[in-house]
């Protein structure tokens, strides 16, 4: 939920300087034209992390311990964090792009604050109806809470570390692709 939050703050970034001309500033500036887009997702990216590490001194501050977590586990955790924070920014980055105002890109990227919410964050997903399990288990949020449960936890991972790390690398990419070719195509 804190990375789906920020990444919002992205797409409203990223939407107001389309609307308010920056971005017609820094087109005419001898500059690689990735290099906005680039930095919007790398400063995103960056508080998306200090924002889940304010979460976690939190959690750790009321009494979350992870006793049967190493070292390496802990940094796989946030290294799959960092890949959710990569995906989920490239995507609100195209919303941004497409959105014609601040608002609507708010409104836009809400589904990055639902989705996990509709997945095993709090239900396990045999305990949800059965017309409502494909929802929460096909999805992109599920696989990677189930990694995380299991680095953290010590549960069982199975394949939900791959799935996790694909649905990452597919969302980078189709969010990359797509906010590549509204960024590229020519200004109203």
């Amino acid at each position: 939920l804190t990375i789906g939050g920020t990444t919002i703050g992205s797409a409203v970034s990223v939407s107001n300087d389309m609307s308010e001309g920056v971005i017609a500033r820094f087109r005419t500036m001898a500059i690689h034209r990735g290099s906005v887009l680039i930095g919007h997702v790398i400063g995103s990216v960056l508080q998306c992390v200090m924002s889940v590490v304010l979460v976690g001194a939190v959690a750790v501050a009321i009494g979350f311990r992870s006793t049967e977590a190493t070292a390496l586990e802990w940094l796989a955790a946030v290294g799959l964090l960092t890949l959710v924070a990569l995906a989920l920014t490239w995507i609100a980055v195209g919303m941004g792009l497409s959105s014609p105002n601040a608002e609507a890109a708010s409104n836009n990227a809400m589904p990055l604050m639902i989705l996990p919410l509709l997945s095993s964050a709090f239900v396990p997903v045999d305990a949800m109806p059965g017309w409502f399990r494909p929802i929460a288990e096909y999805q992109p949020f599920t696989p990677a809470i189930e990694t995380l449960r299991g680095l953290l936890l010590g549960s069982e991972i199975g394949n939900n570390g791959w799935l996790a790390v694909g649905w990452c690398a597919g969302l980078t990419v189709l969010g990359y692709l797509w906010s590549k070719s509204l960024f590229d195509r020519d200004p109203k």
